[in-house]
């Protein structure tokens, strides 16, 4: 049987800090309505993320590019309504962390304000004046390094991270800067298993790996990955446990071939008039006559 949290309480930022210290792992998750959040609270994760993510598996754009924060306050809303008992956190979008001080409070504002606990920004030491900003504005902030989607034409496209030297030694210094800087954890995407385990053991604040090993504090994965929702081979680093999209499928066209067929509805899906009344009914002619 798998594991879960004994305690229904809601998981806060210091909950996590707790578990990084006393080697529980962290669960995380995206969730981007509400049928997605009550299932992922109902499975007991620790950590919903509303991310950018949304703008590949819900709206059908190639990459996290096109994601706007109206966009992203939309989704955030839908999950919030649910009141899940994991920390919630938002993705800042592309430009809404880019263009200044300002600009950046009141994006990360608005999502604290509808309701999120904090949010996750892309980047090593050029975020440093922004994360900082956010912090001194109460805004906490996850930071993420590595393989970060939003800088995917910079890198190249979805390549793993940290693999040369300057390169590996870049993102242990950036984890440190970031963790100065006032994260509370860091993501860690697409970087070496080694790589990873040695920022979680040179920081104080936990990681959460994806397509980063198992050395991390905890593991996010995108909800519709681990759901098989996505047709199609997954990423290397990701693990589904159902074949979402083959069920769902199959149990639609059961349904439409029923439909078809004259199968559905039947009796049990449908509501029966009064004896009285079908009499009426049934005598009832055009222009009142009967």
């Amino acid at each position: 049987m798998s594991h879960v949290p004994e305690s229904r309480h809601a998981v806060t930022i210091p909950t996590l800090l707790q578990m990084a210290r006393e080697g529980r792992p962290i669960v995380m998750t995206t969730a981007y309505d509400a049928p997605t959040a009550r299932i992922a609270d109902a499975a007991e994760v620790d950590v919903i993320l509303v991310g950018d993510s949304v703008g590949n598996v819900c709206l059908g754009f190639e990459n996290t590019l096109p994601v706007s924060m109206a966009m992203m306050l939309h989704h955030l809303e839908a999950v919030v309504r649910i009141r899940p008992r994991a920390l919630l956190l938002a993705d800042m979008p592309y430009l809404s962390y880019h263009l200044g001080m300002e600009d950046s409070i009141r994006n990360a504002g608005a999502f604290l304000q509808r309701g999120a606990q904090g949010v996750k920004l892309e980047g090593g030491a050029r975020r440093i004046p922004v994360i900082r900003a956010l912090v001194e504005a109460e805004i906490p902030v996850m930071g993420h390094l590595g393989l970060t989607p939003q800088s995917l034409h910079a890198m190249g496209g979805y390549k793993v991270q940290g693999r040369t030297e300057g390169g590996a030694l870049a993102i242990l210094e950036d984890a440190q800067r970031l963790q100065d800087s006032g994260c509370f954890a860091l993501l860690l995407e697409g970087i070496p298993a080694e790589l990873a385990r040695r920022v979680t053991e040179t920081v104080e604040i936990p990681t959460i790996g994806i397509g980063a090993g198992p050395g991390c504090s905890g593991q996010v994965l995108v909800f519709h990955d681990v759901l098989g929702l996505i047709p199609g081979p997954p990423p290397k680093f990701v693990r589904a446990y159902l074949d979402g999209f083959g069920a769902l499928r199959d149990a639609l066209a059961s349904w439409a071939g029923e439909v078809r067929s004259g199968a559905f509805p039947a009796a049990p899906e449908s509501y029966l008039l009064p004896k009285a009344v079908q009499k009426a009914v049934q005598d009832w002619r055009p222009g009142g006559e009967s």
